[in-house]
């Protein structure tokens, strides 16, 4: 495994590797590196012959009093994991590398970053658009894998790369959970043990919208209700940030489940900020009227 952290030459690398003729792979993540990573990691591996992997706490999608210097980090770790899975280059570049002092350039999707994170974070996904943008023209990938459990910027990057008409196919992969349901995130380091207790009750919450819908409810604003009252009464810990149900290609939010739907939700659990999400199929039929 190569550890490259000059961007020009992880593009030096790339343009060699796709100018002849090899597939190549990018995983972009911000280290502290998880099973969920590894999940996309192992993925570009069987469907590549180069594999690239960015370790990037990037700063341009923190805003102001948020966690860029507590962000969990063990690069030893990473590396090692990296390794261990097959990685062929492991692109860890500074900040400085990546933005020039007077950097005045940024890559925006308004129209599918506006709600959900977006409301609470406003400069998130322009930093997070940015900064894989420049990824994606430095790596040159065939594929970039990109997890469910982040929906709406997995969204915002499928948009932006069809807007760009850049070459490379995005890939969801499905959310990976522990055994308990809780979403895998590096941010639930932060959780304490009587948090961590609770957090599972996250997902819970999304499966009962689902089974309230699959029981014949249409109307969202019941359904929202429903799951609302589940959290205060098993989520006391928890802060709610948003439950909205969206359009799974717009994200624009609906308020009938009369068809395909994602149920979104971001809580705050003492220093965590969790976020969750579940695709709801309505079954088709008579049920459906309701």
């Amino acid at each position: 495994m190569e550890i490259v952290t000059n961007p020009y030459d992880l593009q030096t690398r790339a343009s060699e590797w796709r100018c002849s003729g090899l597939r190549t792979a990018l995983v972009p993540t911000m280290g502290y590196l998880h099973e969920g990573h590894l999940t996309l990691i192992d993925h570009g591996r069987k469907n590549a012959d180069r594999l690239m992997v960015s370790l990037f706490v990037n700063p341009t999608q923190f805003g102001p009093g948020e966690d860029l210097d507590t962000y969990p980090r063990d690069a030893e770790r990473d590396e090692a994991l990296a390794r261990e899975h097959g990685v062929d280059v492991l692109f860890t570049p500074t900040r400085d590398s990546m933005y020039a002092p007077d950097h005045a350039t940024w890559v925006e999707v308004p129209s599918l970053a506006a709600g959900l994170c977006g409301v609470s974070r406003p400069t998130f996904f322009r930093g997070v658009a940015t900064v894989v943008t420049k990824l994606l023209i430095l790596a040159m990938p065939n594929i970039a894998m990109f997890g469910e459990k982040d929906y709406q910027q997995l969204t915002l990057i499928k948009r932006m790369v069809r807007d760009l008409m850049l070459p490379t196919e995005i890939v969801g992969m499905p959310i990976v959970r522990e055994a308990d349901g809780l979403a895998l995130s590096s941010r639930n380091a932060y959780l304490t043990e009587a948090e961590r207790a609770q957090a599972p009750q996250l997902y819970k919450g999304l499966a009962a919208a689902q089974d309230v819908v699959a029981g014949g409810e249409r109307d969202i604003a019941a359904v929202r209700q429903y799951v609302e009252s589940y959290y205060a009464k098993n989520l006391p810990l928890g802060e709610l940030d948003y439950l909205e149900f969206v359009d799974p290609e717009s994200l624009v939010p609906m308020t009938r489940a009369d068809g395909p739907c994602r149920v979104a939700v971001a809580l705050r659990l003492g220093k965590a900020r969790l976020i969750d999400n579940l695709r709801i199929d309505p079954p088709s039929g008579r049920e459906s009227e309701k």
